[in-house]
């Protein structure tokens, strides 16, 4: 029974750092990874034994909260709409279910911080160059895009950075792209904060792709994050009245590169003040938040159900003839609409107690890794549905299990 644990503890380690090492990259092979990980956890039978009780550690509380939020996705079967769609959320989501177990029981000894979080600097550093070369060789090759059966043709641009910063999302969408790159700077400052040389060769690369990739959220995103390490390095003493002035400076920087961002200028005043069907260059966001957020006494009780928000807000666009819209069936675009639209407005206060049990629960570095990595997401979270797309949640597992690793760490230490 010993050797079978040690070999599938080796395969479930391995498999983790597969499932690092791939969240640059396209998502279709991380999906089967982040399953097969998981399984593996479980042949490893660690749950046959006792979890460590929950005042030992207090790191694994968002883990449990997690999960019972996957149930409540669950209960929801009983009052949705559409079952197809209900089943479509519930295996997308299905890791919130797989990821509880491994946070309540433990992970395996042969977990380590330092190489992990170096294979995913090191993954996150080598995907910028290759993302480059790649979109450079599609810029040169269009006829390319027909050998990949791409969903959405190819546009010849006079710019070559204008051509990467629009294609790449036919890969990897930017803000996920962003999202894990910013990440992965977090993990880097955390293993080499000691050692200047090695930030000195990634960091730069990293945070280069909100350049290339031309993201306005990640703008705002990264000064927040920044702010926020200002704030967990400061004395507690002065947290408070140093903390707001560095909060307002980062806000600042940030809307005044937004509003210089070559994509902001196609903004319209009227695009917040005046409901009409835009074309794609315009800002479509802040029409789908207004139509979603229109008839509250439709949801607002217990909600629409898991995986139906998109059913809900493609029939509100035929109503009032955004034919553009339903064609592309837009999703919300915002995380919190999207958990007020399914869950409701107990659903969306939950939602928010669960994220804020991330850095709650855990103390030292780790909750200054917590800290960093709920600014990510939050901010993130406005103008995409994170965990509508399965990178965004196989970024949240890794990230969650990082910071219940350093947990473990710290606390051996």
């Amino acid at each position: 029974m010993n050797r079978y644990q040690d070999i599938m503890g080796r395969i479930n380690y391995g498999l983790f750092l597969l499932v690092a090492a791939l969240l640059p990259f396209l998502q279709i092979c991380l999906r089967y990874a982040v399953v097969v990980w998981g399984v593996s956890w479980l042949l490893e039978g660690r749950w046959l034994r006792r979890p460590m009780p929950i005042k030992q550690n207090k790191a694994a509380i968002p883990f449990l909260l997690f999960g019972l939020w996957y149930v409540w996705q669950a209960v929801s079967y009983f009052w949705c709409a559409d079952k197809a769609a209900w089943g479509g959320a519930m295996e997308r989501y299905l890791v919130f279910a797989l990821i509880v177990p491994v946070g309540l029981w433990g992970l395996n000894e042969r977990y380590n911080l330092r190489q992990a979080g170096k294979v995913l600097v090191a993954s996150c550093v080598a995907a910028v160059p290759l993302y480059a070369l790649w979109m450079a060789g599609l810029f040169n090759h269009p006829e390319w895009a027909a050998h990949l059966h791409l969903t959405e043709p190819l546009k010849m641009y006079d710019d070559w950075w204008m051509f990467l910063s629009d294609n790449i999302s036919l890969f990897k969408h930017r803000l996920f792209l962003c999202s894990v790159e910013l990440f992965g700077v977090v993990i880097a400052v955390q293993l080499w904060h000691k050692q200047k040389w090695p930030l000195l060769l990634c960091l730069p690369v990293m945070l280069s792709v909100i350049p290339l990739t031309a993201s306005r959220q990640s703008i705002l995103t990264v000064m927040a994050m920044a702010a926020v390490g200002v704030i967990c390095m400061l004395p507690h003493a002065y947290r408070w009245w140093v903390g707001t002035g560095v909060v307002l400076l980062a806000l600042f920087v940030g809307g005044g590169m937004l509003m210089l961002h070559p994509r902001m200028q196609n903004f319209e005043l009227e695009d917040i003040t005046e409901l009409r069907e835009v074309s794609i260059e315009h800002e479509s966001r802040l029409n789908i938040w207004v139509i979603a957020l229109e008839n509250p006494k439709d949801y607002l009780a217990h909600g629409l159900g898991a995986g139906q928000s998109t059913n809900y807000l493609v029939e509100k666009y035929k109503q009032k003839w955004f034919n553009y819209y339903a064609s592309k069936r837009y999703n919300t675009h915002n995380q919190y609409i999207e958990e007020l639209l399914e869950l409701g407005l107990p659903g969306l206060l939950f939602f928010l107690i669960m994220w804020l049990s991330i850095p709650l629960s855990t103390t030292g570095n780790a909750r200054r890794t917590a800290w960093l990595f709920f600014t990510l997401f939050v901010f993130n979270m406005f103008t995409d549905n994170m965990f509508g797309r399965f990178c965004g949640i196989a970024l949240w597992a890794v990230g969650l299990l990082l910071i219940l690793l350093q947990s473990y760490t710290q606390r051996k230490e």
